[in-house]
């Protein structure tokens, strides 16, 4: 277990400096033991004191860090069980496992085919994160030059192989890339964590003996002076992979359990007949509790949803995606183009946007302050009444803009219309749909 907020404050130097960002030293030490700071954020902390608040200091999950600095994946670190006590921080990545037998040209294919697709939701670009190839055929020059291959596309790497010798080969081919190193079992281990450190790479553990099993390894391996390390608890399927991850999850969280406060592998293709179940069992590992998530078949019908649920779960909800404030211009408005009125939450502003850009029709968007929040949500809190969208559109100068006195509002706030044309004397207050599919429709008819 760590140290107390008190048994912490005792070790710092007790100046009430702030520089840390806080406003008493022992503020900063209840966060630590909170697990909601860094040590490191004190500048005068001894040295002594640090090696004995390094147990306090340290996150519950360890941060590991994969792949090269321009296209990292970092896993690990997070500090709940559920997303709304506070919100998950770091998303778990989505790699596609690729056998070394297949050929140079079949691989480059595939690897191209991952390194391509990109989609963009709501202003952020969404993709893959990387390739785990696979030693298969057992040749460790084979594995390295499809190692190599991969690391020339600039992609984050997991090395797949219970050779050492296969696996030595692989870490020479991705230098610079920093890969995972899958991995330690009880018969590889020491060989296998002696790459691992040589290399400055994370490992992979697995064991067949359970998580009892796995907390031995990790503590054999840490001995030996690997810190960076992820975990496959074994368990495939639906009940037992959910009930082993939840139970790691709370051992690190709960028990400060530090031999199994690391990352999660998974590979749902172990337990999937076909590739829809594969794709529901990643659904579920994206929600509790996977880092690394080992797809076998990559189809962008499947991936998109996966990305966008790992982006909805992985967004702070105490702070939405939003877009800024002001006067949008989609296509190239005139003076006598329409005026649509919504809030600044990126989903409801993307959606909107995106409609009026499907007609053709230029048009001009303007976008309220409502503190990321959606159109019923935003009303809901006071954050998108009459007020303050006539307050937006004096602010950003919108009766300059256009000749004509027309503001059309989101038909689920229908109700505020009335007090609308109090506050904007003059203008003719339109209802739109309530939904944004319908805005083609209605601006068809917009004269």
């Amino acid at each position: 277990m760590g140290l107390s907020g008190l048994q912490i404050y005792k070790l710092l130097p007790r100046t009430n400096c702030k520089e840390c960002g806080f406003p008493t030293c022992l503020a900063f030490a209840m966060k630590l033991a909170a697990r909601q700071a860094e040590l490191s954020d004190c500048p005068y902390v001894s040295d002594e004191a640090k090696a004995q608040l390094d147990a306090a200091a340290a996150p519950p999950i360890r941060l590991v860090t994969i792949g090269p600095e321009s296209r990292k994946v970092e896993v690990g670190n997070e500090t709940v069980l559920y997303r709304h006590e506070k919100t998950f921080y770091h998303e778990p990545g989505f790699f596609y496992r690729l056998s070394d037998t297949l050929s140079e040209q079949e691989f480059a294919a595939r690897l191209k085919e991952i390194a391509d697709y990109q989609v963009e939701r709501v202003g952020i670009d969404l993709s893959a994160n990387g390739v785990a190839i696979e030693n298969a055929s057992g040749d460790a020059a084979t594995f390295a030059a499809r190692v190599k291959q991969a690391v020339a596309a600039g992609l984050p790497v997991i090395l797949i192989s219970d050779d050492p010798a296969a696996m030595e080969a692989g870490l020479k081919a991705a230098t610079g890339n920093r890969p995972l190193v899958y991995g330690a079992t009880a018969e590889n281990w020491e060989k296998m964590a002696a790459l691992a450190k040589q290399y400055q790479a994370p490992l992979a553990v697995r064991s067949s003996d359970g998580l009892d099993g796995l907390a031995e390894l990790t503590a054999k391996i840490q001995g030996l002076g690997v810190e960076d390390m992820v975990l496959d608890p074994g368990a495939d399927g639906w009940a037992e992979s959910l009930k082993r991850l939840t139970i790691l999850r709370r051992l690190a969280l709960k028990k400060n359990f530090r031999p199994l406060g690391y990352p999660i592998i998974v590979f749902p293709g172990r337990a999937a007949e076909d590739e829809i179940e594969e794709a529901l069992l990643a659904a579920q590992y994206v929600a509790k509790y996977a880092g690394l998530i080992v797809l076998d078949h990559f189809d962008p019908a499947s991936l998109y949803p996966l990305l966008t649920l790992r982006q909805n779960i992985y967004t702070d909800p105490q702070k939405p995606i939003q877009v800024s404030p002001g006067l949008y211009e989609i296509g190239e408005p005139k003076p006598d183009s329409p005026l649509l009125v919504t809030t600044n939450f990126s989903l409801t502003y993307f959606s909107v946007a995106g409609e009026v850009e499907a007609t053709g029709r230029p048009a001009w968007l303007l976008i309220c302050d409502s503190e990321g929040m959606s159109v019923l949500t935003a009303w809901a809190a006071g954050k998108f009444d009459a007020e303050r969208i006539a307050k937006a559109v004096k602010q950003n100068g919108v009766e300059s803009k256009i000749n004509h006195r027309k503001i059309i509002i989101p038909g689920h706030v229908s109700s505020i219309s009335g007090e609308l044309e109090e506050e904007l004397p003059g203008w003719q207050i339109l209802v739109g749909p309530r939904e944004a599919i319908g805005i083609p429709s209605f601006l068809k008819n917009f004269a």
